[in-house]
């Protein structure tokens, strides 16, 4: 009976280092990796489809939540060489994925008889820089 004890002993120790060894250790050893554990459990919440489908881009029509549609001579980003010079000087410093505006003007009444923009209109966040610039820039479609 002692024997059968220590027996079952000796197997359950081995079975416990076996149970902690790692794929690396598997590999070198010729055995192949065990199956990845399942760390997470996603809640039937993050599952669950949306039951409304999200927002769609405004289909153009001039809006803009921000203020006038502006028609700027140019975008660029605020990392561009000519755009870094000015905002420089004006002492702004901004990320250098920003769009900056150039030389903008606001647009009212747009799709009314005579307003046009035949360089960039776009929409952007900041106006307050007498239309030199215009900061946080997105193009849109008149």
């Amino acid at each position: 009976m002692k024997f059968t004890y220590a027996l079952a002993a000796l197997v359950a120790t081995a079975a416990s280092v076996h149970a902690s060894e790692t794929n690396g250790q598997r590999l070198a050893r010729g055995l192949s990796p065990l199956p990845p554990k399942r760390m997470y459990h996603p809640s039937h919440i993050s599952e669950a489809k949306r039951a409304a489908p999200s927002g769609t881009p405004s289909s153009g029509g001039g809006n803009c939540n921000t203020g006038p549609v502006q028609c700027c001579n140019s975008v660029k980003k605020a990392n561009d060489g000519v755009i870094g010079a000015i905002l420089g000087l004006l002492e702004l410093i901004l990320d250098p994925e920003v769009l900056v505006g150039v030389q903008c003007s606001p647009l009212s009444g747009v799709g009314v008889g005579g307003s046009s923009c035949s360089a960039t209109p776009v929409c952007c966040e900041n106006n307050s820089h007498g239309g030199l610039i215009s900061i946080g820039c997105i193009p849109i479609i008149l």
